[in-house]
């Protein structure tokens, strides 16, 4: 069945399968997919099935739709082709495509069995703390960066998490996720060439993380 994956910078937050011949987007009330940020106008765009093909209509946003990164009024949507919405993104996929191409995500978290004092780790300050992110290098969401500013960030694709980075006082680490999901060998997730290890591995400037052909550079801002 085909659906809209729901991200927001880079973090998967919903997937909407297109069992309906329309699906409306918008800020209001009363949209099937409701998007409560100043940058959705109320009514603003729908994604619409006829036949065996899908179209994205724009329905006079204030802010416009784009279709892999260019403005559109009504278009024909492809496997793969990723539709921003004010802030959000919304990636089409086609499950008839012979083709596999997974969905990265980043998402940032704390796991559910720690217990952490939010108003200490808001006033805590470690001097000379420095602050990681990852660059995509290719894919949909090239030469985007996604900072690392949690504890825990994991990394998949299409729901699945596939890895961890680690936040420590002075370096991060990444781990593998053991998953029984993946569909494919090549889909094991890499740090610089090799499988990714269960046992958490130091990241480095520059070092290159794969997920099922999706690069990112890890690196610390200034």
């Amino acid at each position: 069945m085909s659906k809209l994956i729901l991200t927001l910078d880079g973090a998967v937050l919903k997937e909407y399968p297109i069992e309906k011949d329309s699906i409306s987007i918008g800020r209001k009330h009363g949209n099937d997919i409701q998007l409560n940020d100043l940058t959705v106008s109320g009514r603003h765009a729908l994604i619409v099935s006829m036949g065996e093909h899908i179209y994205v209509d724009d329905l006079g946003s204030t802010n416009g739709t784009l279709l892999n990164g260019a403005r559109i009024s009504k278009t024909l949507v492809k496997h793969g082709d990723v539709i921003q919405v004010g802030n959000y993104q919304f990636t089409f996929y086609d499950d008839t495509e012979t083709e596999y191409e997974p969905t990265m995500f980043i998402q940032a978290e704390i796991e559910e069995t720690q217990i952490i004092d939010q108003n200490a780790i808001a006033n805590k300050q470690i001097k000379g703390e420095r602050l990681g992110a990852v660059k995509i290098l290719n894919g949909p969401l090239a030469n985007k960066t996604l900072e690392l500013r949690k504890p825990f960030n994991t990394i998949g694709f299409n729901g699945i998490k596939m890895a961890i980075i680690s936040r420590a006082s002075d370096h991060y680490t990444i781990s593998a996720l053991k998953s029984s999901k993946l569909r494919r060998d090549s889909d094991t997730p890499m740090h610089n060439g090799k499988a990714i290890p269960v046992e958490a591995t130091r990241l480095k400037e520059g070092d290159i993380i794969e997920l099922a052909g999706t690069q990112m550079r890890f690196y610390y801002l200034d």
